[in-house]
């Protein structure tokens, strides 16, 4: 991107806290717009930088990152950002504003202290404009109700998320019945005499329907052909739809190695992704069945009475719900409910929060992590990463249900992935449609 012409065409943009816990390098991704950043985000991310999550991560990259750029100079003063496309960043210390954002809102607090940053810039930048970036929603309400310009930081957020859900399966009416027929014969047909022309995804799956019949289809894009897709038990677990199949047999396709599920609750994600692994547990050393924890009110668990154990029970008592399940299909006596016994007293099943297993190696391992839409673009990207000889990663979640305060259906780690590695032979992602828990939790996900 050319650099504007004056410094009237360039934007001030004020980052907030949030921003710098979500990208440490977004900085960096205001093209040749300068960049400021309030002293009280330095003291904020000083409390951050101890620990091991992803935030903590992020804002010790970002101090270091701060300290390369400014080199020898004073942060306080314009300092150029690496790249002749780029603007200018400063640290701005605490001003004294005529317009006080502590008085108007009656409280002294940091967000507080950042919006008489924005202020300050406003008032003396009048030949500027200048913009608070922040992903607090209600930060960004408290800037507009002072007259400040606020925006969320766009970098990586999704544009059309309703389409990105729905990639994956695809509904073809008018097929020839003699194709499908042949399906059913022969249990594959070379794709193109279906298809024709059409774009063709990897791992996509097909309702075929003609005036006679229908089939449900897998596109192997190794032999570019469509193989009939039958509804399988996997551990007494049987798929209830055509989008639950569709789950199932890409959970328990070994040519797929990582796999995305999106539903509402009650849908069956959880369940389907456990029962597929405990089908094949044979194939791999270890299962993982894990969650990130979202704190009640925005606090630690630590703020939570009595040990770790009683601390971490209410967060994945839901795995725990699914696993009874499938254990209580089968009798105490029969082996298979024995087994899910066995396997969890020897850890060859580990139930656990996400950030205990994060950071581990994950070889010969099939890995859920439920509720990821509550994951980071960052942190979805560190588990992945973390994957090696022999893995399976299924994300399970609804990215339309998130409970941490700055992620939205359009920036969290699951919309990112699915947009990302979307038609990738090693990935598929499915959308469970259709609520199976019973009818009275479908009643709550379509009235209330």
């Amino acid at each position: 991107m050319p650099r504007a012409k004056s410094d009237k065409d360039r934007k001030i943009f004020v980052l907030d806290t949030s921003v710098i816990l979500y990208a440490h390098n977004s900085i960096m991704n205001f093209a040749e717009h300068d960049v400021v950043i309030p002293i009280t985000v330095l003291e904020e991310l000083d409390q951050f930088k101890k620990g091991n999550d992803t935030k903590n991560f992020e804002a010790r990259e970002f101090i270091r990152l701060l300290d390369k750029l400014s080199r020898d100079q004073m942060i306080h003063e314009w300092t150029p950002l690496n790249g002749k496309t780029k603007g200018n960043f400063k640290v701005l210390m605490n001003p004294d504003n005529k317009i006080n954002a502590n008085v108007i809102f009656g409280e002294e607090k940091n967000d507080h202290k950042i919006l008489n940053a924005a202020l300050y810039l406003k008032e003396n930048e009048k030949n500027r404009k200048v913009i608070l970036v922040s992903k607090d929603i209600n930060l960004r309400l408290k800037a507009k109700s002072l007259e400040i310009l606020a925006e969320d930081y766009e970098t990586g957020k999704i544009k059309n998320i309703t389409e990105l859900e729905n990639t994956g399966k695809y509904v073809l009416e008018d097929v020839d019945p003699d194709h499908i027929n042949t399906l059913y014969e022969v249990g594959f047909i070379e794709a193109k005499s279906v298809l024709g022309t059409r774009k063709r995804k990897a791992n996509a799956y097909y309702i075929l329907k003609s005036n006679k019949n229908s089939v449900l289809t897998y596109y192997n894009s190794d032999e570019n052909v469509l193989e009939r897709v039958d509804k399988k038990l996997a551990y007494n677990i049987k798929p209830k739809n055509a989008e639950q199949t569709f789950a199932l047999h890409a959970i328990t396709n070994p040519n797929i190695r990582l796999v995305s599920i999106q539903g509402v609750a009650g849908t069956g994600k959880t369940l389907l992704a456990l029962a597929g692994a405990l089908e094949q547990r044979r194939d791999y050393k270890q299962i993982y069945l894990a969650r990130p924890i979202v704190p009640l009110s925005n606090k630690d668990i630590g703020y939570l009475p009595g040990d770790i154990k009683s601390k971490l029970n209410p967060y994945m008592e839901p795995l725990w719900d699914n696993l009874k399940f499938i254990q209580n299909q089968y009798k105490e006596t029969d082996k298979e409910y024995q087994k899910i016994t066995e396997m969890v007293n020897q850890e060859k099943l580990v139930i656990q929060p996400l950030a205990y297993i994060r950071g581990r190696s994950l070889s010969n391992i099939f890995f859920i992590v439920d509720e990821a839409q509550n994951l980071t673009p960052h942190e979805i990207k560190t588990i992945i990463s973390r994957a090696g000889e022999n893995t399976k990663i299924v994300f399970t979640g609804d990215v339309h249900q998130i409970d941490t305060p700055y992620l939205d259906s359009q920036s969290n780690g699951m919309s990112y992935l699915i947009d990302r590695v979307k038609d990738h032979p090693l990935y598929a992602h499915i959308k469970l449609e259709k609520g199976e828990r019973s009818e009275l939790a479908n009643l709550a996900n379509e009235l209330l």
